[in-house]
């Protein structure tokens, strides 16, 4: 009993002579009192949300523009500021591009997709109809459809432009074309599709819903910088392999702007005007866009007129083909027909499943002379290259 009481003593010694050590060593001339206390804490805050995006109804008419390829090099397009090739009225240079995009941005635009806007159902009385549905857009922006004509690459000089579109080491959609020294080069600066999409993963608010534009195709030329056409006048076996080597080279990129919302349209395979062609041209046509176009494209409702020349209503030129005409190009799916004017303009057929529209040319000659139809999407005059032939400007 002595013995747990002395061990007890011990240890409360032990800690007392502990605490009497530490307290000493806090001693005020040794205490480095260098450190002083804030006289505010400053505590950082967690930046509030972002308003909720407020969507509102859109039934109103739809605006549609579209451009051929640009020219990515007008020092060899345009050289000395003449127009040997007659690029000017038909194109817009790479700076232009970039520049319309950025204004139709600033003016509050946004990219959508045709199929988002028109549908087709079954009427009442069970016929086929197209309609156009709501569209639910962030409030105070206004939808734009944007389509590109015949991206094959077969316009001259051909140095002015890229040559091809390729699958990039990212496996991203890039363009080859070949520099002043003759050297094969890859960029994703020089032309349409791809300016676009950067320009899209850099302003995303800029598409709606992943949208991104059409391209309408034709095939006389190939496909996308490919030589993909047939050619009834060379069967021979070289001329049928280089053709699979090229069907085979265009497959991954088509299959990739698929993937990334890209969508098709017709352009006729040989570009030819509707209005005039008898109907055994049409279906030759036809036939021929299938097997060499639609076939790597997948199929499509969307038929962009060649030249504007509409093949509908009151604007068809030789009655007793155009009715037939319009009859079997409606077999054959197709459901949205896209001409040329200078306004924002569809309709709805009510005797057969068609929507009609307009698209708007952006290139050299509208530049030039249509300011003022073309102010609420850009200003010419400030995205008017200065490396453009001399010419006459409406709005100097």
């Amino acid at each position: 009993m002595n013995f747990r009481r002395m061990l007890l003593i011990t240890i409360i010694f032990i800690i007392c002579l502990s605490l009497v050590i530490a307290i000493s060593g806090c001693d005020n001339d040794t205490f480095d009192d260098s450190y002083t206390i804030p006289d505010t804490v400053e505590v950082v805050q967690t930046p509030p949300p972002p308003p909720p995006i407020n969507f509102v109804p859109w039934l109103d008419e739809v605006d549609h523009i579209f451009f051929h390829e640009v020219v990515a090099f007008p020092d060899v397009a345009f050289p000395g500021r003449t127009d040997p090739y007659g690029l000017d009225y038909i194109t817009v240079t790479v700076n232009e591009f970039n520049l319309i995009l950025e204004g139709l941005y600033r003016n509050g635009y946004i990219l959508v997709n045709m199929h988002d806007i028109w549908s087709e159902y079954t009427s009442i009385d069970g016929h086929h109809r197209m309609r156009q549905d709501v569209l639910m857009l962030p409030e105070g922006r206004t939808p734009l459809i944007i389509t590109f004509d015949n991206l094959s690459f077969h316009m001259e000089p051909a140095n002015a432009f890229m040559h091809r579109y390729i699958i990039g080491p990212d496996g991203e959609v890039w363009a080859e074309g070949i520099d002043r020294d003759g050297n094969v080069f890859i960029s994703q600066n020089y032309t349409v599709l791809t300016i676009l999409e950067r320009f899209i993963r850099d302003n995303p608010d800029f598409s709606h819903n992943g949208a991104r534009a059409g391209i309408a195709q034709t095939g006389l030329h190939g496909l996308l910088g490919y030589r993909t056409q047939s050619n009834p006048y060379d069967d021979s076996d070289e001329f049928r392999l280089n053709r699979m080597q090229e069907i085979a080279r265009v497959r991954p990129v088509i299959e990739r702007l698929n993937e990334t919302g890209w969508y098709w349209a017709s352009n006729t395979w040989g570009h030819i005007r509707l209005d005039t062609a008898n109907l055994n041209q049409v279906i030759y046509d036809a036939e021929r866009w299938n097997y060499e176009v639609g076939s790597l494209v997948g199929r499509t409702n969307i038929l962009v007129y060649a030249h504007g020349a509409r093949l509908d209503g009151g604007d068809v030129l030789v009655e007793n083909v155009g009715p037939a005409a319009r009859h079997y190009i409606n077999e054959l799916g197709f459901r949205m027909f896209a001409s040329v004017g200078h306004s924002p303009f569809s309709l709805l057929r009510e005797d057969v499943p068609a929507v009609m529209m307009d698209r708007m040319a952006i290139d050299g000659l509208s530049l030039r002379r249509a300011r003022d139809w073309y102010i609420r999407f850009f200003d010419s005059a400030e995205v008017f290259d200065a490396h453009r032939p001399y010419g006459e400007t409406f709005w100097d």
